[in-house]
């Protein structure tokens, strides 16, 4: 079996500890787990590794934000991975700091990057998990706040949450959508 697992972010340097970068250092993480490494290939930095037996192709698309859809789909048609082995991994305001959820399909909630993911694949029907970022600002800041980088409280427990969130990436692969969510939603 083959998966696609893709991070959200935005590609360069002056946008690594942003909010809107979190998709970024969880896939991140699950691939330093696993002694992967990424390579700049086309439209994406890619890794490929192995988890219990699975086959799993992890991109951060290098197509900022707002054109993720294009490596989203350039890959799965590359890898030849059907809409339901992928997941994608986002920041989300609708969440308070750190609060992780696994969803098997949903809005776009306002995301550039999952909006253009939908408009791409034509559907709303893909996991995805969703990383609290907190919505701490003032109305018309939103683009300042999610481009913005971690308060220094956040940065406290950002390495155990994005820890966690590696959780919901090894058991969407491992037992499925669906007991992942039973298993670890609201943790």
């Amino acid at each position: 079996m083959k998966y696609l697992v893709i991070g959200l972010g935005n590609p360069g340097s002056k946008y690594d500890n942003t909010r809107h970068n979190i998709g970024f250092k969880v896939v991140d993480e699950f691939v330093k787990q696993r002694n992967g490494e990424f390579e700049t290939e086309k439209l994406a930095d890619v890794a490929r590794i192995k988890f219990k037996g699975r086959h799993i192709v992890v991109i951060k698309p290098t197509t900022f934000m707002n054109l993720s859809g294009k490596s989203v789909n350039y890959w799965m048609q590359q890898e030849k991975i059907p809409i339901e082995n992928i997941v994608v991994v986002t920041d989300d305001i609708a969440l308070p700091f750190g609060k992780l959820r696994l969803k098997g399909k949903g809005s776009d909630g306002g995301h550039n990057g999952l909006k253009d993911i939908q408009s791409t694949l034509n559907t709303p029907k893909y996991a995805r998990v969703r990383f609290g970022v907190g919505n701490d600002f003032y109305p018309g800041q939103q683009a300042e706040y999610v481009l913005g980088e971690w308060s220094k409280n956040e940065s406290l427990d950002l390495t155990e949450r994005i820890s966690t969130a590696t959780e919901f990436i090894k058991g969407f692969v491992s037992i499925g959508l669906q007991l992942t969510m039973t298993n670890w939603n609201n943790k």
